[in-house]
């Protein structure tokens, strides 16, 4: 059976927008003179690997997240989906909503996100016949150890 799939924002989850101190110590100069890079923590990419899902790049850094985020995060070079224009045909859905349910093609997901909204999981709900979990990050925050742990669970629920 294939494993579920995980798709990744950078801005937010990764990058928090709210941490003015205690950046990382990275060993690389994968961050090309980036200011928000050091706030990304190397221990996220382990973390992300262990959930045991396929991890696809959901985000504008599009191939720039396997050269400048993966390295920094722990985390191989990773598919990145790609996505056409803004869809204007469903007012406040997400421009990454149906790329990113088109990917699934009905296989259970994780989309981890900053942005994502009630409207967003309506639609997936209606439009994905596979289980989709939706999960919200604080963006100031990034992703924390309770994100892990509510995506874990969830993840349990449809193996």
């Amino acid at each position: 059976m294939p494993r579920p799939l995980l798709f990744l924002d950078v801005d937010g989850p990764l990058i928090p927008f709210g941490r003015t101190s205690g950046e990382y110590k990275t060993f690389t100069d994968a961050d090309l003179g980036h200011p928000l890079l050091p706030r990304i923590d190397p221990g996220l990419g382990p973390r992300l690997l262990a959930l045991g899902c396929d991890l696809v790049w959901a985000t504008t850094w599009m191939e720039d997240a396997n050269d400048c985020v993966a390295p920094l995060a722990g985390l191989p070079p990773l598919t990145v989906l790609d996505f056409p224009v803004e869809d204007a045909t469903a007012p406040g859905l997400h421009w990454k909503t149906r790329p990113i349910v088109e990917r699934a093609a009905g296989l259970p997901f994780v989309w981890i996100d900053d942005e994502t909204t009630d409207l967003d999981r309506s639609w997936v709900a209606e439009h994905h016949p596979g289980p989709a979990l939706l999960h919200t990050v604080s963006a100031s925050a990034g992703l924390t150890t309770a994100d892990f742990d509510a995506i874990a669970v969830w993840l349990a629920t449809v193996a």
